[in-house]
């Protein structure tokens, strides 16, 4: 007799995929929107896997997913952060710069 296999929980690999890219883009704006599409992804399989638990597996893929894209949220967030008060310290610099020559 061939055992049944369970098959993965839905989003389970989508999620876990998501979540390492944004982990590795995390210093670009892609990591960012691909950590929030993995979040959503991995809520949907953790609901999905939580209705019908007896039929899925991989459930610890959908965990490692959910934490990844959070992670790489954190750290996409804390970029655009870092690049916004860079652009605001060289704009007043330049702005300062300006009035220095009275090129205004």
């Amino acid at each position: 007799m061939s055992e049944i296999k369970n098959q993965n929980a839905p989003y389970a690999v989508a999620s876990l995929v998501l979540g390492v890219c944004s982990l590795l883009f995390g210093c670009l704006f892609v990591g960012f929107v691909c950590g929030i599409v993995g979040v959503v992804l991995a809520k949907k399989g953790i609901a999905a896997y939580e209705a019908q638990p007896g039929i899925y597996e991989g459930y610890g893929m959908l965990k490692a997913g959910k934490v990844t894209s959070i992670l790489g949220i954190v750290f996409g967030a804390l970029y655009i952060l870092y690049y916004v008060i860079f652009v605001a310290i060289i704009g007043a610099a330049s702005f300062s710069l300006f009035e220095l020559f009275d090129l205004f």
